[in-house]
């Protein structure tokens, strides 16, 4: 399978080897990532972005790739996430198949993808090849690091496994653990995957690509990005037109099943089935409460109490009140573990329509509390064991 690298990506080698949480190694591997914005003489305005499951590095247009990035409306001169004023990084995933070493990059013999061969990933993984590209780029502390969905996961290993390389953190609709539901969803999605006959064992290429298993995952996946509100605002019962209507008797009817249909053929190709495979495993194997020296009693209390050991100043948690894949009580529960520590933590539900996506698209929501939370921050010239906003 091949992969797919955005034109502006520049790379970092990771060590060699890069020891894997759950076992094994790689060797050879580099994760990809973009900037944009001017790091300051003093080295302290450097912002860093971990996405969710299937963005890549490029959240924003650059001269290297004036096209628009998934993020365009937050981040750019004058806009929420200001490059006038901060140097942004955004890194793609490890494990992924948008530049970042993954199931669908070659061996290092060159034999082949590493396809099943490819260590278990998890996001403790992602954190360090992260926190690998920071260090490799000569910046010794963030002034932020914003996570999305997986990204805020990823954020909270990151900084519980590297405390002081960031000041304050942003983390929009992430979670600290992943719930019963939430598994139950992508366990789903990654059986449609091993399901399809095309996925052979994770032994396809370009002309034997299991479509039918990655339309089904997208599918599930896009219904709960998304909430009921808006599925119904935005749809109703809207039937197709007739003479867009398929021959199938049991084909698609109504204009939800045309969007979704749509969408997933938009992405099946362009994202390879073992790195999703991969990915989404790791989100449901983590736990950040397992850092809880001695374990606390119970799973709650083992989350908070390892939340409470980062390091930070500020932190402003987002959640949305319509999402049913990362629910609000995980970002509310993320905000009270933080402030339990001692950072001066902000839990900020927001009412948009759009479910877990809505960080995605509500921009008129997410700018302003993103934006007015970056305009907080100061830069501290020392640091000490708990860092000082």
């Amino acid at each position: 399978m091949t992969e797919f690298i955005p034109p502006g990506s520049r790379f970092v080698d990771l060590p060699s080897p890069f020891p894997m949480k759950r076992g094994g190694e790689l060797h050879g591997a580099r994760m990809a990532y973009e900037t944009w914005g001017e790091l300051d003489a003093a080295g302290d305005n450097a912002i860093l972005i971990l996405t969710g499951l299937s963005p890549d590095a490029h959240a924003a247009s650059s001269p290297a790739d004036p096209t628009p990035g998934w993020w365009e409306a937050m981040l750019g001169p004058g806009k929420p996430i200001d490059t006038d004023r901060w140097h942004v990084i955004c890194v793609n995933t490890l494990g992924s198949c948008k530049g970042s070493t993954g199931p669908a990059s070659p061996l290092p013999d060159g034999s082949g993808p590493y396809r099943l061969e490819f260590p278990p990933l998890s996001v403790e993984d992602c954190a360090d090849a992260a926190a690998h590209v920071v260090r490799a780029l000569g910046i010794g502390q963030l002034a932020c690091v914003i996570g999305n969905s997986m990204g805020g996961m990823v954020a909270l290993a990151f900084l519980q496994r590297h405390p002081g390389l960031a000041r304050h953190h942003v983390n929009i609709s992430g979670a600290a653990r992943a719930l019963p539901f939430s598994i139950a969803i992508r366990s789903l999605q990654r059986e449609a995957i091993r399901l399809d006959p095309s996925w052979n064992g994770g032994r396809y290429d370009d002309a034997t690509y299991p479509e039918s298993g990655m339309r089904m995952a997208r599918k599930l996946g896009v219904i709960t990005y998304r909430s009921a509100l808006e599925w119904d605002g935005r749809f109703g019962r809207v039937r197709l037109e007739s003479d867009r209507a398929g021959e199938d008797p049991f084909g698609l009817e109504f204009e939800v099943e045309s969007y979704l249909e749509a969408h997933a053929r938009r992405f099946v190709r362009r994202f390879d089935p073992n790195c999703y495979l991969y990915l989404s495993r790791a989100m449901d194997w983590f736990d950040i409460g397992d850092y809880c020296a001695g374990r606390c009693g119970d799973s709650h209390t083992d989350t908070l109490a390892a939340l409470a050991s980062i390091p930070l100043g500020k932190a402003l948690v987002i959640g949305v009140q319509t999402d049913i894949l990362f629910p609000l009580q995980q970002q509310e529960e993320i905000a009270a573990g933080l402030a339990q520590g001692g950072t001066d933590a902000r839990f900020l539900p927001l009412e948009s329509p759009q479910g877990h996506d809505a960080f995605l698209v509500d921009f008129a929501r997410f700018g302003p509390a993103v934006g007015g939370f970056l305009d907080t921050l100061r830069t501290p010239r020392t640091a000490g064991a708990r860092i000082d906003a």
